[in-house]
């Protein structure tokens, strides 16, 4: 059987989901299709799309919300959405905020709104948040996500000062999205 073939369609603003998109698109053997500063995506990422048996969402988290970048991406999809033409594909979504809450889930429901009204399936962690008196902020699944993968970089770090344990928990996110839609396709 063919493997999945997976796509994260996100937008960057500093490069800290770019790493996310990264580490995700590792555990996933995803295909990245950046959306860029004003708001428009790659040659071919709609096209790419629909061949995808899985797409995951990606943005920043600014002001409670995804991107306007990824938001210009979601209004576009309505031509999509008129034809049903993601119906009973996976679907997942990832961020990133300065603080630790940053009120992420916001973004996290805005993917997964997003997927339903294109009739999909979403996939969650599936992994339990590091929560006991001895777990430390390089843990996997720290910030305690169960809707999508999130992680939080400092307003003054650079992409590259990302912990490695949010880049796990991404990277552990990516490949449960591809077994689910291995999964999936296989039935």
């Amino acid at each position: 059987m063919n493997p999945a073939k997976i796509c994260i369609v996100f937008h960057s603003g500093y490069g800290h989901t770019l790493r996310m998109a990264q580490a995700v698109a590792e555990g996933a053997d995803a295909e990245l299709l950046p959306i860029d500063a004003d708001g428009n995506q790659p040659e071919g990422c709609w096209e790419r799309l629909a061949a995808a048996d899985a797409i995951i969402f990606g943005s920043p988290t600014y002001m409670g919300g995804p991107s306007w970048q990824f938001k210009k991406f979601a209004d576009a999809s309505s031509k999509v959405w008129f034809t049903q033409g993601w119906k009973d594909k996976l679907f997942a979504g990832f961020t990133n905020s300065a603080t630790m809450n940053g009120d992420k889930l916001s973004t996290l429901h805005y993917f997964f709104t997003l997927a339903m009204q294109h009739s999909g399936l979403w996939v969650g962690t599936g992994m339990m948040p590091s929560n006991t008196k001895a777990a430390q902020r390089n843990d996997l699944n720290y910030v305690g996500s169960f809707s999508g993968a999130m992680a939080q970089s400092p307003s003054d770090a650079s992409p590259a000062e990302m912990l490695p344990g949010d880049l796990e928990t991404a990277r552990q996110f990516g490949a449960r999205v591809a077994q689910a839609a291995r999964r999936l396709k296989s039935a």
